[in-house]
């Protein structure tokens, strides 16, 4: 059942690929992912978020993915849309502070719901009504993830605290996210 279902997802992918690959060179560009990607209100990615994921699964440092590397995109993709329609509880398309205090709390994240609401206030979109859209749910949570990780690598008493400088910081992150 499991080879079946690991098939049929990884045929979706493919044809998925397929569609997406519109200039038909083997390859996705950041072009051809944002005119892919909606959010539920049908508006495009933000260039932020594909060149993000473009260049996390662009194993050539090309600016473009083949299609294994769509491949692993596509079951992030899927992931980060399951969470976040899990989260959206009120099913209005978009997460608000206190949904994405609560989701990063269950995703082990001990952050005031202050921090949220700073969060969602700097990611909605210039306009619209408070809350942020699929693309944004994804860019933060892999920069906190990223930004994490750099923290975790520096805690190595596990006290929650470190000393870095700035730059070691920013190398930290930068490395991860670009």
């Amino acid at each position: 059942q499991s080879d079946h279902n690991y098939y049929n997802r990884q045929n979706i992918a493919y044809q998925w690929f397929q569609t997406v690959d519109t200039d038909r060179s083997g390859f996705i560009n950041l072009k051809e992912l944002k005119q892919a990607l909606v959010n539920s209100n049908w508006s495009a990615f933000n260039d932020e978020t594909c060149l993000m994921m473009i260049n996390m699964f662009d194993k050539t440092r090309s600016g473009r993915i083949d299609l294994f590397g769509f491949s692993a995109l596509w079951e992030f993709m899927q992931r980060w849309r399951a969470l976040f329609q899990q989260y959206d509880r009120d099913r209005s398309g978009s997460i608000s502070g206190a949904e994405l205090h609560q989701a990063l709390a269950q995703m082990g994240y001990n952050l005031s719901p202050q921090f949220s609401e700073t969060l969602v206030q700097r990611f909605t979109f210039r306009g619209g009504r408070p809350g942020i859209q699929l693309d944004r749910f994804i860019q933060v949570c892999t920069q906190l993830q990223s930004m994490t990780q750099v923290f975790r690598e520096r805690d190595t008493n596990m006290t929650g605290n470190v000393r870095l400088s700035y730059e070691d910081f920013l190398s930290g992150t930068i490395s991860r996210l670009m």
